[in-house]
């Protein structure tokens, strides 16, 4: 075992950064730990500013040859890229769970094989990429997608190898070039990643991925001038420091940010699957963007609607998420245990009510929480928690449950239960949100727009849109007349 690898239950990780198609090791390291018992997994290797240039030189490097790939060949090695993570799954399914913390279910089922799904999709829609020429006076209009250049790929720690491969599928597959900046508290799948990759046959310089703890290599990468396009998943504050570094390159940047996303129940709605839609909520320990955080029931069903919603969420088993028998694992980090903390016993000073949880356990899991009591302006309700903590709230009519979902700064989702098509369309069409799911939860075509409205987020990815941004479109305009053919 070298000293720049690490073991996790079996599964041998390489701890440096990839640049240029070679492990870089770095001067400094950080230590990773896990959150399932509080164990050192390993000394990653710290990035700085000469690892971020140096990704960035090899990317802009191998740009020019990957660009000039053909569609097909393209398509071709993501498909191979698929295949290899297929073969891995399992592997790739233990590290995050130690990594992150969590179910290994969840990521032997559903989540790592949406890696794969990600470059397959992406894969294919660039096959099928175009518009039809069209004529303008007999002058013919041909639209190209120009790739933009090498990307910055900023990713977070919550599911963090299904949302990288969410921005390096459709970044590679337009023709880009990459570098990845995994978040310092769940770096090793990016890093097995990467090696997976390579053996799947994707050359060298094509995806770099910078290992990074604290500013010093994301404010260099996003900072620098070869850098043509820069995506964002994680905070509000962070994002305005992107916009600005951005900003002075003129480099176009995507945001996908915070959210305070609301449920809205109708006393028309079928009631056990609303209480469902809620306690769902509390999926990877609350720790979802998308988590409709806020429940918002119509006031005549609100008792029978807690009563339930109650007794289903005090029946989920908290515990290691490596257990096939565990619906929730811990928090990432005692840092955001801490946060989670503070949001809820500032809320209950306040005046609000625990109705389920309201505290900690050992290590660092949190109990499911749903609080009530809470007023519209206080802090539980407006600022993201990112934890399993849930507000209660009732309203009285469609107005009232409209304009409560929408008073917050935040747009990223909104989930709306109700028996009555009618209203789901009125209710829909009026409330602020990049995506809103009727009667349902999570359901997520990697072809339809996703992204947030107001403070959670700028840009939309996904289908046609992903490429609209991680391209460079040209419109070529032909003349009818001055050709000069020859046979």
């Amino acid at each position: 075992m070298s000293e720049h690898t690490l073991t996790v239950a079996g599964v041998t990780v390489d701890t440096r950064h990839w640049i240029g198609g070679e492990r870089v090791a770095s001067a400094d390291t950080f230590v990773d730990v896990s959150p399932i018992d509080g164990s050192v997994l390993g000394e990653i290797a710290r990035g700085t500013t000469a690892e971020a240039s140096a990704a960035v030189a090899a990317a802009r490097a191998a740009f020019p040859g990957w660009a000039a790939t053909p569609r097909a060949e393209r398509a071709r090695i993501l498909h191979a890229v698929a295949d290899a993570v297929e073969k891995r799954i399992e592997d790739l399914s233990i590290v995050e769970t130690h990594d992150n913390g969590a179910l290994l279910r969840s990521h032997r089922r559903g989540v790592m094989p949406r890696v794969a799904h990600n470059f397959r999709f992406f894969a294919d829609w660039l096959v099928g990429l175009g518009h039809e020429d069209f004529d303008t006076r007999g002058h013919t209009n041909h639209v190209s997608w120009d790739p933009a250049g090498p990307c910055v790929l900023i990713t977070p720690w919550n599911a963090p190898l299904m949302l990288a491969t969410w921005k390096i599928a459709p970044a590679l597959a337009a023709g880009n070039t990459v570098i990845l900046k995994p978040a310092e508290w769940s770096p090793l799948t990016a890093s097995l990643f990467a090696d997976i990759a390579a053996e799947a046959g994707l050359p060298a310089g094509v995806l770099n991925v910078v290992q990074g703890y604290g500013a010093e290599a994301g404010n260099a990468l996003v900072s620098h001038p070869d850098v043509r396009r820069i995506s964002f998943t994680g905070s509000v504050p962070t994002a305005k420091t992107i916009a600005a570094a951005a900003a002075a390159n003129l480099v176009p940047a995507s945001f996908e940010l915070g959210g305070k996303s609301p449920l809205l129940v109708f006393a028309d709605a079928d009631l056990d699957l609303a209480v469902d839609l809620a306690v769902e909520q509390y999926d990877n320990a609350g720790q979802v963007c998308l988590a409709a955080t806020r429940i918002l029931v119509e006031k005549t069903i609100a008792q029978e609607f807690t009563r339930r919603f109650t007794e289903k969420a005090s029946a989920l088993r908290q515990g290691d998420p490596r257990d096939e028998t565990t619906d929730i694992g811990p928090n990432i980090h005692a840092r955001q245990l801490e946060k989670i903390d503070g949001f809820v016993q500032r809320a209950l000073t306040a005046g609000a009510r625990a109705v389920i949880g309201g505290r900690r356990g050992e290590g660092q899991y949190y109990a499911p929480t749903l609080l009530t009591d809470v007023a519209q302006d206080s802090e539980i309700v407006q600022e993201e928690v990112f934890g399993p903590v849930l507000t209660l709230q009732t309203f009285t009519d469609e107005d009232e449950a409209v304009r409560l979902a929408n008073d917050t700064r935040f747009g990223l989702a909104a989930t709306v239960a109700t028996g009555d098509r009618g209203r789901a369309a009125r209710v829909t069409d009026r409330l602020v949100a990049g995506t809103v799911w009727v009667n349902c939860f999570f359901v997520r075509d990697l072809q339809a727009p996703f992204g947030g409205s107001r403070h959670s987020g700028v840009g939309r990815e996904g289908g046609t849109w992903s490429f609209d941004f991680y391209c460079d479109l040209k419109n070529t305009v032909s003349a009818p007349k001055g050709w000069r053919d020859h046979g």
